[in-house]
């Protein structure tokens, strides 16, 4: 009888024992490019997320490259995130795309494609998706991924105040957005994991928002990796992941990237300070 195969899940919960639970941001703001004495080019976004793929490895089990900063520079910006990407995802680091897709149909299938199909240019482990077309629209997506071992985090409770009555707005039956939206994935989950597994499809829960606030479950069954943005520049704090989350921060990814790369440009600095947040802070075997 042949095991069954490793979840995206599964390779979030190993990551978290040897490496850790810190998800380094590639997000060439031009603040940052400008500090790194690079130019706000497709070029310089390119030398930048190289960097920070060489810094992590060995250091942080994810990164998680946000598309727009790259997508501004058109095909050279494409360009440069195909080759971030696959550095990464060679030196053995988990990849999440922060493409932020979601549509319907046969376009859905494409951003599946483009994100998810292996061999393809902009290949990631996972890719971010919003849920407002409907979380049944992404239903030949979230199956895609799961059948290609990789997974995808869909947004249910976002850091940005803008949408604060949007996701606390109550449905029919009477749970939030938010809470409808975490509902729909973990039966997703429930239908597609195996026994003892962690889901493939997660959830988008700001680090800087009360999930009880937003209607959210205090339990996810089956276990699915949270991706928790809001840590570091933006406020929150990693050392008060389970007053934030409560039985939820087992399964939390931290989210930071200007309070990691602020250390600089230089492979050893930001490497420390990779360290530091993670050892300081207790994210490796917690």
């Amino acid at each position: 009888m042949n095991a069954s195969p490793v979840t995206f899940g599964d390779r979030i919960r190993a990551a978290f024992d040897t490496r850790g639970r810190l998800c380094v941001g590639i997000d060439p703001h031009d603040a940052l490019l400008d500090q790194w004495g690079l130019d706000v080019t497709a070029g310089g976004v390119r030398t930048f997320g190289l960097r920070v793929v060489e810094a992590a490895a060995g250091h942080c089990a994810i990164v998680k490259a946000q598309v727009s900063f790259f997508e501004r520079f058109g095909s050279a910006g494409f360009g440069a995130l195909e080759e971030i990407l696959a550095a990464a995802r060679a030196a053995g680091i988990i990849v999440i795309a922060d493409a932020k897709r979601g549509d319907i149909g046969s376009t859905m299938d494409a951003y599946a494609q483009a994100w998810l199909a292996p061999g393809s240019p902009l290949e990631a482990d996972a890719v971010t998706l919003s849920p407002y077309l409907g979380v049944g629209a992404l239903q030949d997506t979230l199956r895609y991924a799961v059948s290609q071992g990789k997974g995808a985090f869909v947004l249910a409770a976002t850091s940005n105040p803008e949408a604060s009555g949007l996701q606390k707005a109550r449905v029919s039956g009477g749970s939030t957005v938010a809470g409808s939206v975490a509902a729909a994935v973990t039966a997703f989950n429930a239908e597609t994991t195996p026994a003892g597994s962690w889901g493939s499809i997660g959830l988008v829960i700001g680090a800087t928002v009360d999930p009880t606030d937003r209607g959210l479950p205090g339990f996810l069954d089956p276990i699915a990796p949270i991706l928790a943005p809001g840590f570091g520049h933006q406020g929150a704090r990693s050392e008060d992941r389970e007053t934030i989350f409560g039985r939820l921060a087992a399964a939390v990814i931290v989210a930071e990237s200007r309070s990691i790369l602020a250390a600089g440009p230089h492979r050893t600095a930001l490497a420390r300070a990779m360290d530091d947040r993670q050892s300081t802070e207790g994210m490796i075997g917690d």
